[in-house]
This record gives C-alpha cells, structure tokens and sequence, in this order.
C-alpha cells in the first residue's frame, strides 16, 4: 500500500528511545538541540534517513563515533561506520542548531510554531521534524526523555512526568519522562508565561488572566474522565495536561497526555466544551491505539467526534441518536466521492470523515446494543493498549466479540463510497 506521506518515515528501521536536549531562546526563535536515538534495524542497513526540518548539523555520531552525514530536503542521510545487520541496535546522536520553522502541508505549516510571547508544538501528521529527527510515521512508538531549558519567566511542558526541575543563572531546565510508547507528530513542547494549577485530577496550564475562565470551562473534566474511563476502559497515561496558550487558535491539537487549546476556546461558559470532550478523547483513540498508517486516520478522529455524542448524552445535551440523525442528513447532502477506510490524503481531515466515522460506531452500537458495543471497545482498547491499529484489526476484533454478524454493516460503512442509510433503532 502506498503511503499517503511518502517522504517521510522508513520501515527499514525502527527508533525505541528519543533523548531530546533542547535549549530554546524565545525572543530569537533559537533552538539549539541534542537529539539521542535508539535504532532498531529491521533489515540489514548500511545507511539511515532520518526526517529533519532547515537546521545545521554540528555532529552526528554512532555508538560513540564520528559518522559522516549528508542533509537534504527534510532528510538526513547518516552512513554508518559499519553495516547494522536486522535486528541490531544503535545510538545515533544528532547535535544541530537554527530558527524552527514548520512544515509545510496541505493544511498549513505543521510542528513547531512561534507564538506572540512563547512557542507551542502542533504536529499532527508531519510537523515533528520541524523540531527534532526522527523516524517521522505513527507507527514507530518510542519512548522519550526530553529536557527543555529556556528564560526562568516561562514553563515548559512537555510529555510524560515532570522528573526534575532546576534553575540556573536566569534559565530553568525542566526534564520530562514518556515511558509509555509515543508515536513522534504526538511529542510536543508548549512554552508560555503560564500559570499552572489543578482541577479534577487534570493539571492546567494557561494565562494567569483567564484562570477563571479556564477553571469554568474545564470544571467538568473530572466528570468526562469519569464517563470515558467506564465507556472505553481505564485512562492510558500517567497523568492529563491541559495548556491554553494565550494566542487564538483555529482548532485545539492533540498530544500525548496533553491537549492545548487557544485562548479563543475558553469563554468561561463551556462554549468549546465537545472539543474538550473531543480531546481528552484522543488518548484512548490516537495516543494509547496510535493507526499504523494515516489511511486509517478514522479509528482516531471518528472515534474522538463520537466521544463528542457520548458526553452530550451523559451530561444532559442532546442523545448520540439526536446527533447522529442530524449528522446523517447532512451528510446525504455533501458528495459521496471517498471511503472512510482509504480517504487519500487530501481528505484527511475532512469534516465528513469525522462525522461518518462517528456515524460507523453509532450504527455498529445500534447493531449490537450498549452492553455488547462498549464492551468491544474496552476490549479494544485493552488488547492494544499503547499499541499500532488498523481498520482491518478493528474489523476483525469486532467479528470476534459481537454477539452477531456484523461484517455487511462495517463493510458499507468504512468500503462503500455511498453513505449507508441510519437503520431504525432496534428493540432490545
């Protein structure tokens, strides 16, 4: 099958561990970074192409030393000293330097972005190398370690628990530790004049000014978590972070164990509150079960937007039915010109795929009931916890744990261009 972003990513190997040291200087837009990773190499190399955004490198090394590199357009070729047969490990260690910039897409520019007074990382589906070289396709996972330092005015947040914080000479380096696997467009560094605080067991980052805001329109995460913890299974991370930068966003970006929102998401009356939900969302379906490849993008966003339907049920808002009739209607109105299982790049983030994707699970709930439809899906995130997923595994889980065929259904719905009619709801 071919890949929807061909330039970036190589299956010939595989990064386990990623040791970020990075020193950021906001005024300049000035990073300066020791990146340290651990390769796997899945066949015989002689060579590895690594992504990388407009930087100098200083120095490459493997195990120790030198090698000779070679930057191109958004790669960087490293020979190794010596052949790496298949299976066998090497640390690779890239030193370089420059103003970050992002990467250029259909979209707009991804990964590492320059705020008013900070910076925040936004890298959903190729920006990571806009800000480190990696192995840039979601479904190589790794663990990370990253250590930012920048002015001691500004908190820097990353993934994963906060290990170690100190201040020296006008700097403060805070050292961050993802153990869980994290494929790379979700590692992510947010850098702000924030002030942090907690509400409901979810940690907060944001304006000073807007603390009241802030603490109103999340208010009620402890009760979302509650609900997504009892639908989809237990939370996959050690902890949630929350960051409103104090710059208007167009759309909140997902991480792992973390969700930023612009300030324009906070009104203090819950009005962004499905893309709260939407967000928090992503760590059961993106973060914890990452897709093996960007065709299947519907077993994240379709999943996230249904949790959107889920919340309004549970808090008082209108039924996922409610939604779903709605949605169905007005999808009947917008082409029929794509499949949810392969969009092709250009639909990705398509509204249409969200909605039908939400649309996909509601018809596969009415098929099998509440009891049966979320306790797949708990099965579902169980069995791939911090694992790769891809549409034709979640066809074939279904198959094995509902209490009847289902397999025409899911067929029309992720295969056929046509959207499926809403069938009546059945009687249980």
């Amino acid at each position: 099958m071919t890949s929807y972003f061909p330039g970036h990513g190589d299956h010939r190997y595989g990064v386990t561990h990623y040791d970020l040291t990075l020193k950021y200087r906001v005024p300049a837009n000035r990073l300066d970074g020791t990146a340290r990773l651990t390769v796997s190499a899945a066949e015989p190399l002689t060579a590895l192409d690594l992504d990388l955004g407009k930087f100098r490198v200083s120095s490459v090394t493997v195990d120790g030393g030198s090698a000779r590199y070679s930057p191109g357009k958004g790669k960087l070729r490293v020979t190794l000293p010596r052949p790496l047969p298949a299976g066998a490990r090497a640390e690779v260690e890239v030193r370089y330097s420059g103003s970050p910039v992002p990467v250029p897409s259909p979209w707009g520019g991804l990964g590492w972005e320059e705020l008013t007074d900070g910076a925040l990382v936004a890298g959903q589906p190729i920006g990571a190398p806009s800000w480190f070289p990696c192995n840039d396709r979601p479904g190589d996972k790794a663990s990370y370690r990253i250590s930012v330092t920048t002015a001691s005015p500004y908190q820097a947040i990353a993934n994963g628990v906060l290990v170690e914080r100190r201040r020296t000479a006008g700097n403060t380096t805070w050292i961050y530790d993802q153990s869980e696997p994290m494929a790379s467009y979700l590692a992510s560094v947010q850098i702000g004049r924030y002030q942090l605080s907690e509400v409901a067991g979810t940690r907060l980052a944001h304006p000073a000014r807007l603390a009241t805001r802030v603490r109103r329109d999340f208010g009620r995460q402890g009760e979302m978590m509650a609900l997504f913890t009892d639908l989809f299974g237990p939370y996959p991370f050690s902890g949630y972070t929350v960051v409103v930068a104090d710059d208007d966003l167009d759309i909140p970006v997902e991480a792992q164990g973390m969700s930023i929102f612009g300030r324009n998401h906070v009104d203090g009356m819950r009005g962004s509150e499905r893309l709260i939900a939407h967000e928090l969302a992503h760590q059961w379906f993106g973060n914890s079960l990452t897709v093996a490849c960007w065709r299947d993008i519907w077993l994240q966003e379709g999943f996230a937007a249904y949790a959107e339907w889920l919340w309004s049920e549970a808090s008082g808002g209108p039924s996922a039915d409610d939604h779903a009739q709605r949605w169905h209607h007005r999808l009947t109105l917008l082409p029929q010109d794509f499949a949810l299982a392969d969009p092709g790049p250009a639909m990705l983030f398509d509204d249409r795929v969200y909605k039908r994707g939400a649309l996909t699970l509601h018809a596969l709930r009415r098929a099998l009931g509440d009891q049966v439809f979320f306790a797949v899906l708990r099965a579902w995130t169980a069995e791939r916890r911090h694992g790769s997923v891809t549409t034709m595994g979640f066809a074939a889980h279904v198959h094995r744990h509902a209490s009847r065929p289902v397999g025409p259904l899911l067929s029309a719905w992720l295969y056929d261009k046509p959207l499926p009619p809403m069938n009546p709801l059945p009687r249980w």
